[in-house]
């Protein structure tokens, strides 16, 4: 067996594993419950799934240009999805879509009471 049909069969594993983590962040996303779990389905397995993606294309593309666009979209990927989820959560939060009742530990409470305090009595800070 030559080196292309290896490269060409890891390249065809990690497109069809990449999809398959892709798919499963898409069910997740509608099956989920509530907001935080959504936003994790959305982060992780979408940001695996689409750098596996990007690997087989790589593999199987082989040339200098093409590889440089996949690695510059992986990056670019891995660098906005933690702050998109990130975001996400902190405007989810104040508008109750989260369920606390399933929180182990609530840092933002303490901090959004303060911050509602400061707001209705600006004197006090």
């Amino acid at each position: 067996m030559s080196l292309d049909a290896v490269l060409d069969i890891v390249a065809a594993i990690c497109l069809i594993s990449g999809a398959l983590l892709s798919l499963a962040a898409g069910v997740a996303l509608v099956r989920f419950p509530d907001l935080l779990t959504r936003m994790h389905a959305a982060a992780k397995p979408q940001v695996l799934g689409l750098l596996l993606v990007l690997v087989g294309c790589g593999l199987r593309l082989r040339t200098g240009v093409d590889i440089t666009t996949l690695v510059l979209v992986g990056i670019f990927q891995l660098a906005t999805a933690p702050v998109a989820a990130h975001m996400v959560g902190r405007a989810g939060y104040p508008a109750g879509d989260i369920r606390t009742d399933l929180l182990l530990t609530d840092e933002l409470a303490d901090h959004l009471d303060r911050t509602a305090r400061e707001q209705k009595d600006p004197a006090r800070t």
